[in-house]
């Protein structure tokens, strides 16, 4: 029952910031031990993983990304947020957020929202 919406501006120029917030409808994030995770998916290419926030509040980013990127959570909101900074146009990508789901004590990707594009361009 539970719903991941991903929003946020879907243009920005070369050297600003992806900010994107998912919104969480049909659970509390508070009281659950779920991991938030964004991922993306360029143009033409496969996902990527960017990063996840665990319940605990640990955070854990791509290597390749991790100078760049803060995930965050607002949980009176019940959402959470993506940072990513001196975005270049090899950073456009629908992004997606998602929830893990448990099986048998092993976490996977089983709940997605829909995706939203980000485009950087001048």
């Amino acid at each position: 029952q539970v719903q991941l919406q991903e929003s946020g501006p879907g243009l920005v120029k070369p050297s600003q910031t992806v900010s994107l917030t998912c919104t969480v409808s049909g659970d509390s994030m508070v009281r659950n031990t779920y991991y938030w995770s964004w991922i993306r998916q360029p143009p033409g290419k496969g996902l990527e993983w960017i990063g996840h926030r665990t319940y605990l509040g640990k955070t854990y980013y791509n290597p390749v990304l991790e100078s760049r990127t803060s995930i965050s959570r607002d949980t009176s909101n019940n959402q959470f947020s993506l940072q990513l900074d001196s975005v270049t146009p090899e950073d456009t990508a629908v992004y997606y957020c998602a929830r893990d789901g448990v099986e048998s004590g092993y976490r996977y990707l089983a709940i997605w929202g829909q995706g939203t594009l980000v485009t950087v361009s001048s």
